[in-house]
């Protein structure tokens, strides 16, 4: 199912006009939409998710109900990591009755700090309990740790753990490529990475940019598939510095105030990222190249 799956959206998570609930009917709106420019692969209650601000109530009846909208149209993987290994257990084999969740994301343990040798540990245990098989998610940006690009190596000889999300260097992802087995699956979590990842042999990218410039992101991944590598160059230079910019403040609020002047009603952030304001806004647009959201 992952075969052709190059381009993954973490889809955030819309809430209601009072953020005190998930907005089921904007999500499917913004699900078909990203269906239809050319997703083929969901990431859903990953950092982009707010999956932090969600009780375990909400991200399971969240899981549930995105698995029922996507029906089985492409891969779905579903964060399930925290920063407590007994507590990741117990959510990943809750997130196994699922029906419809193909992978759990699993992110390297935060705020603990962790070293090479306790991550492996973490993984292997995680592993060893969940009935889904498992994605390392390696994100030192946001844990406060690097997992080792020989630590993914070793990791990755794990039957059920199946693959990785790499937000780090494309040194080090090119060496996990090149040392992990053919159908370990290796995912940039940078979107300025995407056509570089698979150029280097990768599976693709896990993309926020996709939210708002899937079609152009599809046609660069569909160009470089085809041979035609000015193109696609062509398509992610003129991308990266969007890409950047939808990152100018704390995600997935600049996402959102896009997807909410487009009409997609996907509702404020949880605190403790907030909205923004119109001062913000005017300065994204500015990044982006805009005045105003295109639709």
């Amino acid at each position: 199912m992952f075969e052709h799956a190059d381009l993954f959206t973490a889809i955030i998570t819309p809430f209601t006009a009072d953020g005190r609930a998930i907005n089921y009917d904007a999500l499917e709106k913004l699900t078909t939409h990203l269906l239809a420019t050319g997703t083929k692969g969901f990431v859903i209650g990953g950092t982009t998710g707010e999956t932090p601000t969600l009780s375990e109530t909400e991200k399971l009846d969240l899981y549930t109900r995105f698995a029922v909208m996507v029906g089985g149209r492409v891969p779905i993987i579903a964060g399930a990591g925290s920063n407590d290994t007994q507590g990741t257990v117990d959510f990943v084999q809750k997130l196994g009755k699922i029906p419809g969740i193909d992978m759990a994301l699993v992110v390297v343990p935060y705020y603990n700090k962790p070293n090479q040798r306790g991550m492996i540990a973490h993984f292997e245990t995680v592993a060893s309990a969940s009935p889904l098989p498992v994605m390392i998610y390696n994100i030192p940006g946001r844990t406060g740790v690097l997992m080792a690009k020989e630590t993914v190596v070793t990791l990755a000889q794990n039957p059920n753990i199946a693959g990785v999300k790499q937000c780090n260097t494309m040194a080090d992802f090119e060496f996990i490529v090149e040392h992990t087995p053919a159908d370990f699956l290796v995912y940039s979590g940078e979107d300025a990475q995407a056509l570089f990842a698979i150029a280097v042999g990768g599976n693709g990218v896990i993309s926020v940019a996709s939210h708002i410039y899937g079609s152009q992101i599809r046609e660069m991944l569909d160009d470089l598939e085809g041979g035609d590598y000015l193109a696609a160059g062509a398509l992610q230079r003129q991308l990266t510095p969007k890409m950047a910019a939808l990152f100018m403040y704390p995600s997935p609020s600049p996402v959102k105030a896009v997807l909410n002047d487009q009409g997609y009603e996907v509702g404020d952030c949880r605190l403790p990222i907030l909205s923004l304001n119109s001062e913000e806004k005017a300065t994204l647009y500015r990044a982006l190249g805009t005045k105003e959201a295109q639709a």
